[in-house]
């Protein structure tokens, strides 16, 4: 019997044919070359943290949950199986004095999902998650099982890295950490203008740096978080859950439904939301400070552009949002990260400022989204591949330099398309066949 299959915002919505939860990688396998042989279509979902249609089919859709395990450690290097989610492989590393360099501020997502889809943190010096990747295990669109490494194969492990689900299905992945580490985080209220002034000087002030800005304030919350061996001094019990959980969730929340109810209200809303929120100090594990609950419900899009290029962007935002019927009332968040070799990673060959705008789920978000695309496209922006954007394979093919180094593995490991969906379709384009023979 089918299931009807909801992504976490509940703004993508699938009916599969079949659904799976397969334990290992034969069974993927036999699962895969079935539905190819019949010409189905196979994705893979996990925690349904991205806000496209990337993971939605109506074909086979597997989930790769029950293949969670750590399978060796050699070293700083941990392999383990696809679809053990980030919150559960951090608290396995920190048992094993390891953790992750980096890490976005969610860790719901699987380590396949969110590397597949370039997901980052933030850190001038710092790549995204697909850059710790020195090897994997995936299976084709035939069913083929195959191995990439920083010795086998080390082309492809370059290239599939960041694959959208487009290449085959991952169901082993090699990490390399590094030893577990404190995090001292200060999270200060700072005048906006003097942010963008001296923007490059704060986003290299220390390890970490991001900062996040209500359209219309003058100030702004900025994020510091700098590497330190000193010991951990956690923010008490009782005010973190005034923080995170009443503040950053429950209240939050509450603010938010009173300005979808009462759209008049949405720009009250925003400056309350920007003036409660909180100035900390404290030392923590690293996991604990990159990352936070999220259980406000909302859309969102991001987009990568040169580093030097976001002072310029945000205003023009700032100014877009005067303009809007409908005013967002979530902020704008603002990160950095390295450039990359990555054929479809978004920081491919250039150091990235992230512009990442978000909207309270079911108020109306088009216009805000559609108006900030317009102004990435000046920059030559790169939407996250798990984030809302309109952009096309025609649209986006000149703004990556290796895109048909991309098409062609596309066309090698899944020739007869047994891996797309809609948003492959939008996105990379068809699957051309003939590009195989050119490897």
């Amino acid at each position: 019997m089918s299931v009807a299959t909801r992504n976490w915002a509940r703004n993508q919505r699938c009916t599969p044919h079949a659904s799976h939860e397969p334990i290992a990688t034969g069974e993927v396998a036999r699962i895969v070359a079935g539905a190819a042989e019949r010409g189905e279509r196979v994705k893979v979902i996990a925690g349904g943290h991205s806000f496209t249609d990337v993971a939605m089919t109506d074909g086979h859709l597997l989930s790769l949950d029950r293949m969670n395990a750590i399978l060796s450690v050699d070293g700083n290097d941990v392999t383990m199986q696809a679809g053990i989610r980030l919150r559960d492989l951090n608290e396995q590393l920190a048992g094993r004095g390891l953790a992750l360099p980096n890490l976005g501020d969610i860790d719901r997502q699987s380590i396949a999902g969110a590397a597949s889809t370039a997901t980052h943190g933030t850190g001038a010096a710092h790549g995204n998650l697909a850059t710790r990747i020195v090897g994997f295990e995936m299976v084709t669109g035939d069913g083929s099982v195959i191995r990439a490494g920083e010795r086998d194969d080390p082309e492809l492990l370059r290239v599939g890295r960041v694959g959208l689900g487009a290449l085959g299905v991952l169901t082993e992945v090699t990490i390399r950490c590094v030893p577990a580490f404190n995090l001292h985080a200060v999270e200060t209220i700072e005048p906006l203008a003097d942010v963008i002034a001296d923007f490059r000087s704060v986003m290299h002030s220390t390890d970490h740096v991001e900062f996040y800005w209500m359209p219309g304030a003058r100030r702004c919350q900025v994020k510091r978080n700098t590497r330190t061996d000193a010991p951990a001094a956690p923010q008490s019990r009782i005010g973190y859950v005034r923080d995170k959980w009443i503040g950053e969730n429950l209240a939050f929340g509450t603010v938010c439904r009173v300005g979808r109810r009462f759209p008049s209200l949405a720009p009250r809303v925003a400056k309350l939301v920007m003036s409660a929120a909180a100035e900390r100090d404290l030392i923590d594990r690293s996991d604990r400070v990159f990352c936070s609950p999220r259980h406000v419900r909302f859309l969102e899009m991001e987009y990568g552009v040169p580093f030097d290029a976001v002072p310029d962007a945000l205003g023009r935002i700032d100014d877009l949002v005067d303009t809007l019927p409908v005013k967002p009332m979530f902020p704008i968040e603002v990160r950095a990260s390295a450039s990359d070799d990555i054929p479809l990673s978004t920081a491919n060959g250039r150091r990235s400022g992230w512009i990442a705008v978000h909207q309270y789920a079911g108020v109306p978000y088009e216009a805000y989204f559609q108006g900030v695309e317009q102004i990435m496209n000046d920059y030559g922006g790169r939407p996250h591949w798990g984030k809302l954007h309109f952009q096309t394979a025609a649209t986006l093919a000149h703004r990556y330099a290796e895109w048909e180094t991309f098409q062609k593995w596309r066309a090698k490991l899944d020739p007869d398309g047994t891996f797309r969906n809609a948003y492959l379709d939008r996105v990379l384009g068809s699957v051309t066949s003939g590009a195989r023979h050119q490897m």
